[in-house]
């Protein structure tokens, strides 16, 4: 089957990008999600403890991601032979979810909306989380799908085989 670049960089080094490129920043994420649902659960007084893991899990989560991309931007991106539109979105959606994780980064470090009350702090924590999920997913759903479903074809195999025969060994 043709994958995507997405699919071919999870696939390779097997296990290892899986776990670098997915499942850290996804579960981070995930971990964040299940966090912020307990403090909520736990309501005002009660959720300190869980409001510092969320903290510093946004912060680790940000600045990770922030090397993931770095990384697959210097070395990854330029030497990619695009495969399709679909291939693009995959690809681009994965490197965008920078945008909102680092943002929870940003956040968490006090960088971003300082002076913002912290209900509203907590309002623009959420939506940058929902906004990470939203677009991994996207990144996910291109990723797998078969890039010559947008129009993309691979250039064809060219084999060289010698026609004289002369040089067999019998």
């Amino acid at each position: 089957m043709i994958m995507t670049n997405y699919m071919d960089l999870l696939a390779a080094n097997s296990p290892w990008n899986l776990i670098l490129f997915m499942v850290i920043p996804v579960v981070a994420a995930e971990a964040l999600v299940a966090a912020e649902f307990y403090a909520l659960f736990l309501g005002e007084g009660k959720n300190a403890g869980w409001r510092k893991f969320e903290k510093q899990l946004g912060i680790f989560a940000g600045v990770y991601f922030a090397g993931v991309v770095t990384y697959l931007l210097t070395s990854v991106v330029p030497t990619l032979e695009w495969k399709g539109l679909l291939d693009q979105i995959a690809v681009i959606s994965y490197l965008m979810g920078i945008i909102p994780l680092g943002g929870i980064a940003l956040l968490e470090l006090g960088i971003l909306w300082q002076n913002m009350p912290s209900e509203k702090r907590a309002q623009k924590h959420f939506q940058l989380l929902i906004g990470f999920l939203v677009i991994s997913h996207i990144a996910m759903i291109f990723g797998m799908v078969d890039p010559t479903l947008s129009g993309w074809s691979p250039e064809p195999v060219h084999m060289e085989m010698p026609m004289e025969h002369n040089h067999m060994m019998h």
